[in-house]
């Protein structure tokens, strides 16, 4: 058991406790509609990860049956999966209820009629019966069960596919009827016969659309298409019962031994692996009755705890997919992203960066100038070296391609590939073949390691042989994915500062040579220096507060779990250091506890963007540091994962992140504060004005370079 209960957090709840957060942003009436469906969606996706990577863990473990497990970490994971399987069904009866009582009838409202198990209109029925026969029917894979073989265990269970959407059935042979597709001794002791046939959501769209009537639009789910046409599926049956369900299985990869053999051929033997993995969750329809749903579950051999009841439909994820219709009161507004004026105006991204140090805040302003970057450097004929890490990259990647194009023009290329970042291994390697195919010198995932560091290193040759070359880098809080930047809110710095970047060129060094890190003065890396780095400047903290000096910690992560520094923020709020902490996802520490934590809050913030930048502000005695990384303060990724946080030396650059990091500080629209139980508490003081930081920040932003636009024209006509 640990030390005190109240000490830290489970982080599987506190996960569960963020996606519930997600769930209250769909159930907020303020939310404009289309937003609430994205926001079911999300949390539908976010939960199948979940299954798929963390409940599985803790499967694993109560298999494993471990006696000794480090008191920093659940001493009873048993107990843990009862408390996550427990919240688990009272939230998706939540999603349930909102999705049926809430967002249909509104969905209605706005024009938009998505048939459940109402009868169809005939004109609609005649267009789903085309449907089914002329497109749906080509991807069925109707499947009979030998049910009473499979008791004795003689033949192979039935397959089913993880993520994949199905339909479980009953039927009883109609009198005079042939079996055909089956042998009688498949015959179910009743007389009845067991089968199941595939949803192809993967194949075709999970909302079929049907004529409008009456300026109504309707459309109908594929699995309802099916359901419809059952009678021509199985001829000669009568179905006396049907639900559906889906299973999740246990997708994350376990490579036994990383520092033997060739890693890449080990991933791709595991991503195969991934389609015949333990099953980790049996989700039905919770309104099946018991009689039709326990003869599939023993035939499939589902453990009674890897059943969950859902909803009639399930994988709601595709309402992210649902045509609907466009208007002010359906969907907040687009924040176009902006351009920087600065960088406009120079003839190449790399003259605006020999100036001085810049700063790129996605996705409120555009990520072009990322792909500028490397698209320059490909053709530059001055640019001789590209170093970069990729950890997940874009299905149809610009910055590759870039890449691909700056190796055929002559440059040595480098590109660090982690082929281990979950569910991109494919794509990963994919792009990997590719570049290393037009000339791109690849390398592969450390053993025992991910590299989730977000540098790129540009090495370009002087005008003048009497000058040196000049060195360009790039360090991001997120991914080299110009997808992704349209949603994840980062941000990402571009220096020529010596002393930085020769630390960049450590890393790399690091990465492709296996050269040891050495000292570093500016960089925080992980494994390496990173969490000493941060325990040092929390001491300094601590030693300020102790003296009677202001001290204050500001800390934006997605996750804090990591127990050594968790208790180091512990012992500064001990100390009287105030502490804000901006945590989107897992938090593990336990606010507000007096004598342990009560100078603490933790603010959680969920909206139109995704909050994925790790930002570390430190007093110091009113001179303050800022950091910027890659990583979270979690276990894997302080000594499992290369990471790198880089400081901000820059004092106009320091103080615009300072500007939205307070935005986020102050809001009261979006931002809960997470209580002492893990729970999100609204944030809301109708004496304050109404702060909704994602939106101030844009405004903000958007300010910001109508003055320097004004400002650089200025100076354009006075030269």
């Amino acid at each position: 058991m640990m030390e005190n209960q109240n000490q830290y957090a489970d982080r599987d709840l506190s996960w569960l406790s963020f996606n519930y957060r997600v769930l209250m942003e769909a159930a907020d009436t303020t939310v404009p509609l289309a937003d609430r469906v994205k926001f079911l969606a999300i949390y539908s996706a976010n939960l199948d990860e979940f299954f798929r990577v963390r409940v599985s863990s803790l499967r694993s473990l109560i298999s494993l049956r471990k006696k000794k497990i480090t008191k920093r970490l659940l001493s009873d994971p048993q107990d843990t999966l009862s408390q996550v399987l427990a919240v688990v069904d009272h939230q998706q009866g939540q999603f349930n209820a909102l999705f049926q009582e809430a967002i249909l009838p509104k969905l209605q409202q706005h024009g938009i009629t998505l048939y459940q198990q109402e009868p169809l209109f005939d004109t609609h029925r005649h267009e789903v019966d085309r449907f089914f026969r002329s497109t749906v029917l080509s991807y069925l894979q109707p499947v009979f069960v030998d049910a009473r073989l499979s008791r004795k265990g003689k033949h192979r269970l039935p397959f089913v596919d993880s993520q994949a959407l199905y339909l479980a059935l009953i039927l009883r042979l109609k009198p005079g009827g042939s079996a055909g597709q089956i042998d009688q001794a498949g015959e179910l002791p009743d007389g009845n016969h067991f089968a199941y046939i595939n949803i192809p959501a993967d194949k075709l769209s999970r909302f079929v659309a049907l004529s409008a009537i009456d300026g109504q639009h309707y459309f109908a789910f594929l699995d309802d298409v099916i359901r419809a046409n059952l009678s021509v599926i199985f001829p000669g049956y009568h179905v006396l019962g049907s639900f559906s369900f889906k299973l999740n299985r246990a997708e994350d990869i376990d490579i036994k031994d990383e520092y033997r053999g060739n890693l890449v051929k080990k991933i791709k033997r595991q991503l195969k692996k991934r389609k015949t993995a333990p099953p980790v969750r049996f989700l039905y329809d919770g309104s099946t009755d018991a009689e039709l749903l326990a003869p599939f579950t023993h035939i499939l051999k589902a453990h009674p705890d890897e059943l969950q009841a859902g909803g009639r439909y399930h994988s709601l994820s595709a309402l992210l997919k649902l045509p609907l219709p466009v208007g002010p009161d359906m969907a907040s507004p687009a924040l176009i992203p902006l351009l920087k004026p600065e960088f406009d105006v120079e003839e190449s991204i790399f003259a605006a960066i020999d100036q001085r140090d810049r700063i790129l805040h996605f996705p409120y302003q555009s990520y072009e100038y990322v792909l500028r970057f490397f698209n320059e450097a490909a053709i530059d004929p001055l640019v001789y070296t590209i170093d970069v890490t990729l950890y997940r990259i874009a299905a149809d990647s610009l910055i590759a391609n870039a890449l691909i194009s700056a190796a055929r023009n002559g440059k040595r290329v480098s590109v660090f590939v982690e082929v281990k970042a979950r569910f991109d291994e494919a794509n990963n390697l994919r792009w990997a073949e590719q570049m290393e195919a037009a000339g791109v010198h690849i390398f592969y995932s450390l053993p025992g390691v991910k590299v989730h560091a977000k540098i790129a290193l540009v090495k370009r040759r002087p005008h003048t042989t009497t000058a040196n070359p000049t060195q360009y880098a790039y360090l991001a809080t997120g991914n080299f994915n110009e997808v992704t930047a349209e949603i994840y809110a980062d941000h990402g710095l571009m220096t020529t500062y010596k002393p930085m970047v020769r630390e960049v060129g450590k890393v790399f060094a690091y990465l492709e040579k296996h050269k040891p890190i050495g000292k570093l003065r500016h960089l925080l890396v992980a494994p390496f220096t990173l969490q000493d780095r941060y325990l040092a400047l929390l001491d300094r903290e601590i030693s300020f507060a102790r003296q009677g000096k202001v001290a204050r910690l500001t800390l934006k992560l997605n996750g804090l779990e990591e127990t050594l520094l968790i208790d180091k923020l512990y012992e500064a709020s001990r100390a009287g250091v105030v502490i804000d902490l901006l945590i989107r996802g897992i938090c593990c520490l336990v606010p507000g506890v007096p004598g342990m934590s009560e100078t603490i809050r933790v603010i959680r913030l969920v909206d139109q963007f995704l909050e994925h930048a790790r930002v570390a502000i430190f007093h110091n005695n009113g001179q303050e540091e800022i950091y910027l990384a890659s990583a979270d303060w979690m276990t894997r990724n302080i000594y499992h994962r290369v990471e790198v946080g880089f400081p901000i030396y820059d004092p106009t650059i320091r103080a615009e992140i300072r500007q939205l990091i307070d935005f986020q500080l102050a809001d009261n629209t979006k931002a809960c504060l997470i209580d002492q139980q893990g729970n999100n508490q609204p944030i809301r003081d109708v004496n304050a004005p109404q702060v909704r930081a994602q939106l101030a920040i844009y405004d903000w932003l958007k300010q910001q370079a109508n003055e320097t636009d004004t400002s650089l024209q200025g100076l354009h006509e006075r030269n």
